[in-house]
C-alpha cells in the first residue's frame, strides 16, 4: 500500500465477523465505514430488554465457546473496552431421567468422574490427546484449510474422530447411556443428522474449548461483544453507520473494497443486477438448514432442577438419551415437528446477576424446527424443563417467544429462522459452497456462509479482510 494512498472499503453488516474483517483493515491503514440496518450492531450478537425493563436478554447467541480461543479475539484488549468475561464452573450440564446429571467441567478428571465408571477412562482417553496444546488445534481448526498446520499428527488425531458421526463416535468409545446421551448433546451443536458422517466435529471442538478455557459469557450480556469491537475500531480511526438499510450497490459511495456480511438471499438482493450467471445460480441455490424456536423467560427464582450440576452451568443441554436426540434431530432434518425438541437452554443470571437488575433470575432457550415453521414451540420446550426441573413453570413471571419468522425479521441473515448460515454437512466443512472471494471485483463475503463458518469468533471476517487487502 503506498504511504500516499488512503485506500476506503465499506462492510455491510456489523455482526462479529463485519467489525472482525473491518478491524483487521482499520489496522492496516484502512479508512472503514460499517453499514449496520439495525439502531444497534452487533447483528445475531445482540442483548436487549425483550420481555422486561430491568432484564437484559440475549436476542442471539449466549454464550461464546469459541471467543476465548479464537486468535481474533485473543489479540484484542477489549478489556479496555468494557468487554468482561464470565466464565461458569460447568461449561454445560445434561440432565437424565433418574435424577443425575454429566457436567463438562474444565477438568477432563472432572468431566469423566461424572460419567458411569466403565466410561470414566475412555472420556481421558478421548479427549487427554486433543485437550493437550489444544489451542494450537483450534487455531489450526478455525484457519482451515488455508494454512500450514502447526501440528500436524494432532490434527489427524482430531480429523479421525470428527469426521465420525456422533451416534458412530458415542457407540464406538462408551458402554453407558449417560455417556452417549451426554455425547449427543454435544453433537447437536452441529445441526446435522446424528448419523451423518463429520457431525461429532463441532461438538469435538466445544469440548476441547471447555476443557481448555471454559465456555464464557460477556458481563451484562451479549452486545457488550460487539460494542467493545466497535470502540476499538473507532479507536483506529473506522466508522460505523446504524439505522442504514442498504438496498443496492449504488446506494453506497465508492469504495476500493467492499465487504458483505450477509447471507446469499441478501447478497442477491443488494448486488443481483452485476452477478453473472454462474455465481447467481450458486447463490440461489444455497441450502439453509432449520430454523429455530426461542424462549425468553423472566423467573421469580433460580430454576429448580433435579441435578445438582445443572444449578451450577450456565449451560443445560435437555434431551436425554442418545436414541431419544438422535430422533428428535432426525425428525427436524425431514421436516416434522418432535414432540420432545432438543432444548439449549442458558440461565445467565446464575452467574451474572447484573443481567436482572430488579432481582429475580432470566433464562433463554430454543430448539431446532423445520426451516420457517409456524408451530409455537412454547409448550414442548417447557415441558422438556419441566421434565428435570419440576416446578419450572411455577416460578416464570413472564416470557418473550420468537419464531423462525421473528428470527429472520430481526436479522435477514438467519433465512427461515436458520442460525447457522446455512445447511451443514462434513463436505461443507471441508469444503464450504462459498468462499470469501465473489466474481465482483473488489467484492467479498466475510459472513458465516464462508469458512470457518459459525460461531463469535471472527474469523470469517479476518480471512476475508486479509485476502481483500491482497488486492493492494
Amino acid at each position: 500500500m503506498s504511504s500516499h494512498t488512503k485506500h476506503t472499503a465499506a462492510v455491510i453488516g456489523s455482526g462479529p465477523n463485519g467489525l472482525a474483517a473491518a478491524i483487521e483493515m482499520a489496522a492496516a491503514g484502512i479508512q472503514v465505514t460499517v453499514y449496520e440496518q439495525n439502531s444497534t450492531v452487533g447483528g445475531a450478537c445482540r442483548s436487549a430488554e425483550l420481555v422486561r425493563p430491568g432484564f437484559i436478554n440475549d436476542v442471539g447467541a449466549a454464550v461464546h465457546p469459541l471467543a476465548l480461543m479464537s486468535p481474533f479475539f485473543r489479540n484484542l484488549p477489549l478489556d479496555q473496552y468494557g468487554l468482561i468475561w464470565l466464565i461458569p464452573e460447568i461449561a454445560v450440564a445434561h440432565p437424565f431421567d433418574d435424577g443425575t446429571a454429566v457436567a463438562l467441567y474444565r477438568s477432563v478428571a472432572d468431566t469423566s468422574a461424572t460419567l458411569d465408571s466403565e466410561d470414566s477412562k475412555p472420556y481421558i482417553r478421548l479427549m487427554s490427546s486433543l485437550v493437550e496444546d489444544g489451542q494450537d488445534l483450534i487455531d489450526d481448526v478455525l484457519n482451515l484449510p488455508h494454512v500450514k498446520i502447526h501440528r500436524p499428527q494432532k490434527m489427524i488425531d482430531f480429523g479421525t474422530k470428527a469426521v465420525r458421526s456422533v451416534r458412530g463416535l458415542a457407540e464406538s468409545w462408551f458402554q453407558g447411556d449417560r455417556a452417549k446421551g451426554f455425547i449427543a448433546g454435544l453433537g447437536v451443536h452441529a445441526v446435522m443428522d446424528l448419523n451423518s458422517a463429520g457431525s461429532m466435529a463441532p461438538g469435538l471442538v466445544l469440548a476441547i474449548a471447555a476443557h481448555i478455557a471454559g465456555w464464557p459469557l460477556p458481563q451484562g450480556g451479549a452486545q457488550k461483544i460487539p460494542d467493545s469491537l466497535s470502540e476499538y475500531l473507532y479507536k483506529l480511526g473506522g466508522r460505523i453507520i446504524t439505522n442504514r438499510h442498504i438496498t443496492s450497490l449504488e446506494e453506497i459511495q465508492p469504495y476500493d473494497l467492499l465487504l458483505m456480511d450477509l447471507t446469499p438471499g441478501q447478497i442477491i438482493r443488494i448486488a443481483g443486477k452485476h452477478i453473472p450467471d454462474s455465481y447467481m445460480k450458486t447463490l440461489t441455490g444455497y441450502r439453509y438448514g432449520p430454523g429455530i424456536f426461542k424462549i425468553d423467560w423472566i423467573l421469580n427464582e433460580a430454576i429448580p432442577w433435579t441435578a445438582s450440576e445443572c444449578r451450577r452451568s450456565s449451560t443445560v443441554h435437555i434431551g436425554g438419551s442418545l436414541e431419544e436426540i438422535a430422533f428428535t434431530e432426525h425428525e427436524v432434518k425431514q421436516g416434522i415437528i418432535p414432540e420432545r425438541p432438543f432444548v439449549f437452554l442458558v440461565q445467565p443470571s446464575i452467574i451474572d446477576p447484573t443481567r436482572a437488575s430488579q432481582g429475580g433470575h432470566l433464562a433463554w432457550a430454543y430448539c431446532h424446527v423445520p426451516n420457517g415453521s409456524t408451530i409455537n414451540m412454547t409448550e414442548k420446550i417447557e415441558d422438556q424443563i419441566e421434565r428435570f426441573a419440576p416446578g419450572f413453570r411455577e416460578i416464570i413471571t413472564a416470557r418473550n417467544t420468537m419464531s423462525p419468522e421473528d428470527i429472520e425479521k430481526d436479522n435477514p441473515n438467519c433465512v427461515g429462522g436458520d442460525i447457522t448460515a446455512g445447511r451443514q454437512s462434513l463436505r461443507r466443512l471441508l469444503f464450504p459452497e462459498l468462499s470469501c472471494k465473489t466474481p465482483l471485483e473488489n467484492v467479498f463475503l466475510c459472513s458465516a456462509v464462508t469458512s470457518p463458518g459459525p460461531g463469535v469468533h471472527g474469523m470469517c471476517g479476518i480471512r476475508a479482510a486479509r485476502t481483500a487487502m491482497r488486492r493492494f
